[in-house]
């Protein structure tokens, strides 16, 4: 399938990006993603990875509109919120004193 992806033409299968995508770890994803085998993947990860072009050559709508003529499902929310981390107001209170408000 022909797409224009950054201003440049690309002939791109379904094919092409599960072997571009083939040994490459997820990153985290925090908005737009897309299954490919069977991992989820950002967008922009896959659009570096099968363009080889900078993420910020491109728009994450871009790849979104390509990976879903391909047949890839596409997300737009991350699955779940990260939990269990430090919240920016619990690492500085503990650096005040160890007092940890309650959660709101």
């Amino acid at each position: 399938m022909r797409c224009v992806i950054a201003r440049y033409p690309f002939e791109l299968t379904k094919d092409g990006v599960l072997a571009s995508m083939k040994g490459v770890a997820p990153e985290v994803v925090t908005g737009e993603s897309v299954t490919v085998g069977r991992h989820r993947y950002p967008v922009k990860q896959v659009g570096q990875v099968v363009t080889r072009q900078d993420r910020r050559d491109f728009t994450s709508g871009e790849v979104v509109r390509a990976m879903t003529r391909l047949g890839f499902t596409c997300h737009e929310h991350p699955e779940t919120t990260p939990v269990g981390g430090p919240t920016p107001l619990h690492t500085a209170s503990a650096l005040l004193g160890g007092i940890v408000p309650p959660e709101v």
